[in-house]
């Protein structure tokens, strides 16, 4: 066996780290991967990663290159790799790219390239919620979504400056980008550049073709589904994993049943006929023949659907594990028609924990000043009501004087105001953590961002990569953690009172005063 698959690139040969945070597998939903009869995975972004800025960079300019051949003034855009990340909402109704959290709150925007302010942002959103069963709002599923979003923001700067054709709105700007890359998709103009130079284009991963290899030995079929065409995917496969298998083994050999241009979502819920490759001709193209009944094992096959993906394999819904990186066309799609257990690929999440890992002293100091402020903010309000009550004189009364009281109220007043001016700068520092426009990937504010709410609803685990799996061996049982809920955490109100008062000096909340 090659030594590279032999030993993989994390810790000891045969001892694969299972506790590297980065590159973990995080469970939503159990998993029993020794149920698991069949798992199958998408190509692009999942088994084949690819350099994100200069992928995005080259779609960019063919999005750039049709949008000139329709006259508008382009020439002067330039692709901003951190203008936008993935996971986040297109409001083609204002010109707007907002992150919202779980609940569909909108708790960042941007109008163009420029951020909206507090008071526009409230405004523009106070009454409306992300809804993405509304063709309003348009959902950065996968990281392909970064150079159309970003052409997007720049585009309403020009539109807003009157620099674009007459009559054409917000709807109708996305509308022409999203054609403008479509057409450059099915010239196939991108991916023959990407063939051509695979070395700049493809990030690969020795360890993936191993975790696939894990699997197939550990009994399971192993599938190949992808909306990449034979043209495409056969030359990418056999440069990311042929030279990384052992002897004369390929990638074809790797996948007990292999189907491209899939046409996912369709793939879950239609039934498209299937075609299957027998030879491919001296251009590298696919030469197929019509097919009928039952697909065969060791073969690739063009279309199809899953139901006959099932029929052949003798298999049902959960004994299935269907991994990719699309939100919808993957994960959401497999599980609301099939049920079949899902994973998704998220790989900007390796950089967010290392980030989060690393600012974790910073947030514990941020969570003991919150904590500090809240007690602080409950005891400034019953020291206000204390007051209230004697002066108005009903309820329970105390002793203590209204003198005494108010300058309570004014040393905490002011206490809180210095604590405010250490959360502030930490405040900020967490909302810039990873993108310094839009905040971590799976956090809005101190709630689960619209991304991760997608990601919780339809993926049974997330990972960074699929080589993550290799870490796990075939046979781990994925347990997902206990859920919590606001009150699971929640301390005594008392007991918070009695700590601010003695905080401010106070021996007793309730007692003493002049």
């Amino acid at each position: 066996m090659d030594a590279t698959i032999g030993t993989g690139t994390h810790g000891a040969p045969g001892v694969p780290d299972a506790f590297d945070h980065p590159r973990g597998l995080f469970c939503n939903r159990t998993l029993n991967l020794r149920k698991i009869q069949a798992v199958g995975y998408d190509m692009d972004y999942t088994l084949v990663h690819y350099h994100v800025a200069l992928w995005e960079e080259r779609a960019y300019a063919y999005i750039k290159n049709g949008l000139t051949k329709l006259g508008w003034p382009v020439d002067d855009l330039v692709f901003d790799p951190d203008l936008v990340v993935q996971g986040l909402v297109v409001d083609t109704e204002r010109g707007n790219v907002v992150k919202a959290n779980r609940f569909g709150y909108v708790k960042r925007a941007f109008h163009g390239t420029q951020p909206l302010r507090y008071d526009e942002q409230r405004h523009a959103y106070r009454r409306t919620l992300v809804d993405l069963h509304d063709r309003r709002w348009r959902f950065m599923n996968t990281l392909f979504s970064i150079s159309e979003a970003g052409i997007y923001l720049q585009l309403v700067d020009k539109l807003d400056a009157g620099e674009l054709p007459d009559r054409i709105g917000y709807e109708e700007l996305y509308q022409t980008i999203r054609q403008s890359l479509d057409a450059a998709h099915l010239e196939g103009l991108l991916k023959a550049e990407i063939l051509a130079d695979p070395d700049r284009f493809v990030e690969r991963d020795p360890d993936v073709p191993l975790a696939l290899l894990d699997q197939k030995m550990a009994g399971k079929k192993v599938l190949l589904i992808t909306n990449s065409e034979w043209e495409y995917a056969a030359p990418i496969l056999r440069y990311a994993f042929d030279p990384y298998l052992p002897g004369d083994m390929t990638w074809r050999d790797l996948f007990d049943l292999a189907i491209v241009g899939a046409r996912k979502p369709a793939f879950f819920d239609e039934q498209a006929p299937a075609f299957e490759v027998v030879a491919e001709d001296d251009d590298g193209r696919a030469v197929l023949r019509s097919h009928a009944g039952l697909l065969e094992e060791d073969r690739v096959y063009v279309g199809g659907h899953a139901a006959l993906v099932e029929a052949s394999l003798g298999l049902r819904g959960s004994e299935i594990l269907y991994v990719g990186d699309h939100v919808y066309a993957d994960v959401k799609a497999s599980k609301s028609v099939l049920r079949w257990r899902t994973a998704l690929v998220l790989r900007p999440l390796e950089d967010e924990i290392e980030a989060l890992d690393a600012w974790r002293g910073a947030q514990q100091r941020l969570t003991a000043m919150m904590a500090e402020k809240e007690r602080l903010e409950a005891y400034f309000s019953a020291l206000r009501l204390e007051r209230q009550r004697n002066q108005q004189g009903y309820g329970p009364q105390t002793e203590r004087s209204a003198a005494w009281l108010s300058d309570q109220i004014t040393a905490v007043r002011d206490r809180l105001v210095r604590l405010d001016a250490e959360i502030g700068p930490l405040a900020i520092e967490a909302s810039r953590l990873v993108s310094p426009r839009w905040g971590p990937l799976m956090w809005a504010g101190n709630d689960k961002s619209h991304l991760a709410r997608q990601i919780e609803a339809s993926a049974d685990i997330y990972t960074a990569r699929v080589s993550n799996f290799l870490h796990y061996t075939p046979f781990v049982y994925l347990r997902s953690p206990r859920g919590t809920l606001p009150h699971d955490h929640a301390a005594p109100q008392d007991a918070g009172l009695e700590a601010a008062a003695h905080d401010m000096g106070v021996d007793g909340f309730g007692e003493g005063g002049e």
